[in-house]
């Protein structure tokens, strides 16, 4: 059995951010990742997806963008390279190939268990990311067998699909773009819209994320937020990393002749049921919008930009028919595909630690897993608003290997004690 200090499960953006953490602060360790270095972009993205962030905030520790075209968004095939350039630049000790089967306690460390062998290590750190499993709701077993079912995982581009109408259930920034390319196909498509927030992709003529940033929207801290639980479950914006910097919400899928009906609430007989909904969803997905418009003006105006950028400006409310159907036929053959752009899951099947709540969430706090050394990394809003983003990484790693330090430096006064 080989031996470490930490052992770093997953070499994605998160993983390496920890690697590179750790090895500034002298730590041994080893990261151990089921594929390739960044495998899920490798293996789990549909072909046309551009990261939703421009190219100026992928930054990792001691890493950033070189290109000449900061204000773009990097395709799949670019956000692969410029991960695996990461993990060649910092020299990251990274096992390929190597897919952990287990993990749990051992003594005053930790047994990880992998098909390449096994590791002992006094901590570990969790890097698997929250999208592993996709969340398919319980309504798809209602589906009728001539209906193709798909999820973001195994979607790739429209030419996969069966000729006819397709069923988008999801409207947040993955459902809104399939959504948008499957209609630009020529097969016709029903969007299912529940909870989603609505945003610009070009604001006062920035992107909307240099505003958040900016603004400090995004290092908003998980201990500073009144309900952290609900802040975790947010939907993504309603994003697209276009070349064109195009907005795409609810008006724009409808401008293109997306049929926007309310959230998908069951399938009987087969025949989708709808919510009625739909118009209080939109309402409150343009207060939210809104509201982050209006700290965004505050703040232009506080540090002295309202001269520098163009003014103000308040977007059309969604467009709602007066009344959405709240039912759709599945079996008469003009649906031919679903996709469930309905959000995933992290997969923690492997992890024999007692640390998991009722509903099968890890029991933490910003990271800090309730079980002695044992750490998480690249969860939404794990630590800042930013966390599940590459930009955010770096700062929880940085909190997190100094913790981790601590602990370590702790474990040995106690043991010579």
């Amino acid at each position: 059995m080989r031996k470490t200090t930490t052992v770093v499960v997953g070499a994605g953006h998160a993983g390496l951010a920890m690697s590179r953490c750790l090895s500034e602060r002298s730590i041994d360790h080893v990261v151990l990742e089921r594929g390739e270095v960044a495998n899920s972009w490798r293996t789990e993205r549909w072909d046309s997806l551009r990261l939703l962030t421009p190219n100026w905030q992928s930054r990792l520790p001691g890493f950033g963008y070189q290109g000449d075209d900061p204000d773009g968004y990097r395709t799949v095939p670019e956000t692969i390279d410029f991960i695996a350039d990461y993990a060649r630049v910092i020299d990251a000790p990274v096992r390929t190939r190597t897919r952990v089967t287990a993990l749990r306690r051992n003594g005053a460390g930790y047994y990880v268990e992998t098909d390449q062998g096994d590791w002992h290590c006094r901590t570990a750190v969790m890097a698997t990311g929250a999208c592993n499993i996709p969340r398919v709701p319980a309504a798809a077993d209602g589906l009728p067998a001539s209906v193709a079912s798909l999820t973001p995982m195994q979607y790739r581009n429209p030419a996969q699909l069966d000729e006819g109408g397709v069923l988008v259930v999801g409207a947040s920034a993955t459902g809104t773009q399939i959504a948008y390319e499957i209609q630009r196909s020529g097969r016709p498509v029903t969007l299912a819209a529940g909870e989603h927030i609505r945003a610009p992709r070009v604001y006062r003529g920035r992107d909307i994320e240099w505003w958040m940033d900016a603004a400090g929207v995004l290092d908003e801290r998980y201990d500073e937020i009144e309900d952290i639980d609900r802040a975790r479950k947010v939907p993504s914006l309603q994003l697209a990393g276009s070349p064109e910097r195009r907005t795409l919400d609810l008006n724009a899928l409808s401008d293109v002749g997306v049929k926007i009906v309310g959230r998908l609430a069951g399938i009987q007989d087969g025949k989708a049921q709808f919510s009625g909904s739909l118009r209080n969803v939109c309402a409150l997905s343009d207060l939210k919008m809104n509201r982050l418009l209006d700290l965004i003006d505050e703040w232009a105006s506080e540090n002295g930009l309202d001269g520098e950028v163009e003014p103000p400006q308040r977007f059309e409310p969604t467009r709602v028919e007066d009344d959405p159907p709240l039912g759709m036929s599945l079996s008469d053959g003009r649906i031919r595909t679903i996709i469930w752009a309905t959000g995933f899951k992290p997969d923690y099947s492997w992890l024999e630690v007692p640390v998991l709540d009722r509903k099968g969430r890890i029991k933490h706090d910003g990271g800090v897993v309730e079980s002695p050394g044992l750490y998480l990394m690249g969860l939404q809003f794990l630590r800042r608003r930013k966390s599940a983003l590459i930009d955010g990484a770096g700062d929880d790693a940085r909190d997190l290997s100094d913790h981790l330090v601590a602990s370590l430096a702790d474990r040995k006064v106690l043991a010579e004690a």
